[in-house]
């Protein structure tokens, strides 16, 4: 963890925390409702700085885990009852009429799905949008073998996950995780197939979520290692493999399969070099390897032919933007069937501040920090729509309830409630920051 991450999450934390508390903030005081304190990031026992401006205290605490409004007649997490054992007051939450009241505790994730919406719009608009193309993989892909283990072949050319066009590889990656079934061109024939659990786990597993599948390459050779067969028999750099035993090969897929049927055995590789076929004759080591590295630049020309960069006007950025902010919330609404799969284990993959800090770039990078800060915007609008006591939404569903039923829910109810929620939501955040702790001092990120 470097403090250039550090500083780049805190930022981005910061600017969420703030914009979703104003959402609290600003219709709390156009329906003159008296709010306490508005605090980026939390005060226990003493804050960084306050200052009080007309009633309200404004503030920076010293734990960085996220901000709050506290607003006069309200259950929160503080769990201050003396205020609400008194007679209700005009100016407070609890006076207000329920439709008030929804509009105050919705008003934080709202903010939250148009910032994101303009997040996304903006970077459409500016920056476009670079991805690679399924349709243009040629030669179909190649599967890694947990790959293979979830349905895929290699040689598929993948059109549709759930029977909605999948055309981008990099969401192609992830939705296929999600996904109940897969449509995919194979030997010319179009074949859907269940997505199995045991290959999404495998996948997980080995943190392959982004690399299970990637586009075909020639065989070139880059790199060979000391005292290895490839080396003995004279293969060079920049050699491409073309043939085994007089079988043609095409794709660096198919030489491993050949390789591994002559396992401490005598082959002839065909290689072109300097455009002219050549023989030679190698011995296949005990594990089914010659010793030699692949080109990668040979893998980046293949993925260049599919590399799309898409412009957008601002008529097409702002449609756009409001598509990539669903898209990214059906993602993470999509994350629970793994993450509480017993098969797929994805709740072993869950990461919490550190985690998270850990996979921003460690140079300021503001394409992606502002990609971030939307993804995370949409995640803290879904979070707190959760139905738990203590959360956005646990206060939204008691004032539906008494919207529907036309009874307040009672006081004492409502405190009961928030106590279970705040232990509930304190237990989780030590369960993910300790697995945090764990998978940092193990090495496991």
């Amino acid at each position: 963890m470097t403090l250039i991450q550090l500083f780049q999450f805190i930022l981005s934390i910061s600017i969420l925390v703030v914009l979703h508390e104003l959402g609290h903030f600003i219709p709390a005081k156009l329906f003159r409702t008296k709010v306490e304190k508005f605090y980026l990031f939390f005060d226990p026992w003493f804050s960084l700085a306050k200052i009080k401006i007309r009633g309200t205290e404004y503030g920076i605490g010293w734990l960085p885990f996220g901000g709050y409004v506290k607003i006069a007649g309200m259950v929160d997490e503080s769990m201050d009852t003396e205020q609400l054992n008194k007679p209700a007051e005009p100016w407070e939450f609890r006076s207000k009429p329920a439709w008030q009241r929804l509009i105050i505790m919705l008003g934080g994730v709202t903010v939250n799905f148009f910032l994101a919406w303009l997040i996304y719009s903006s970077l459409s608009y500016f920056k476009g949008e670079t991805f690679h193309e399924n349709a243009k993989f040629e030669n179909g892909i190649a599967v890694s073998e947990t790959g293979s283990k979830m349905g895929l072949k290699t040689g598929d050319k993948i059109l549709r996950i759930d029977g909605k066009p999948a055309d981008r590889m990099e969401t192609s990656t992830i939705n296929m995780l999600f996904a109940d079934d897969v449509t995919v061109l194979r030997d010319g024939k179009e074949v859907t197939f269940p997505v199995n659990e045991d290959g999404v786990a495998d996948v997980l597993a080995e943190n392959e979520a982004k690399a299970y599948f990637s586009p075909r390459f020639p065989v070139v050779i880059d790199s060979l290692l000391p005292g290895s067969p490839a080396k003995a028999a004279g293969l060079m750099k920049g050699d491409r493999v073309v043939g085994v035993n007089g079988k043609p090969i095409r794709f660096f897929d198919e030489l491993g399969p050949q390789l591994s049927q002559f396992k401490n055995q005598n082959i002839t590789v065909t290689v072109e070099r300097n455009g002219t076929p050549q023989q030679l004759s190698v011995n296949v080591d005990k594990d089914g390897k010659l010793g030699f590295g692949p080109d990668t630049s040979v893998i980046e020309k293949e993925l260049a032919k599919t590399r799309v960069v898409k412009q957008y006007t601002w008529l097409e950025a702002i449609p756009r933007g409001l598509t990539r902010t669903i898209d990214v919330l059906t993602m993470q609404i999509k994350q629970f069937k793994i993450v509480f799969n017993t098969k797929t284990e994805g709740y072993k993959k869950v990461s919490g501040p550190i985690g998270i800090i850990k996979q921003m770039p460690e140079t300021i990078n503001w394409e992606f920090f502002w990609s971030f800060t939307a993804m995370f915007s949409v995640w803290l609008a879904f979070l707190n729509l959760i139905p738990i006591p203590g959360l956005d939404g646990g206060h939204v569903m008691f004032t539906l309830w008494e919207m529907i039923t036309g009874k307040p829910v009672p006081q004492k109810v409502l405190e009961n409630a928030q106590v279970i929620g705040v232990i509930f939501l304190l237990g989780l955040m030590v369960l993910i920051f300790g697995n945090d702790i764990v998978k940092w001092i193990t090495g496991k990120f």
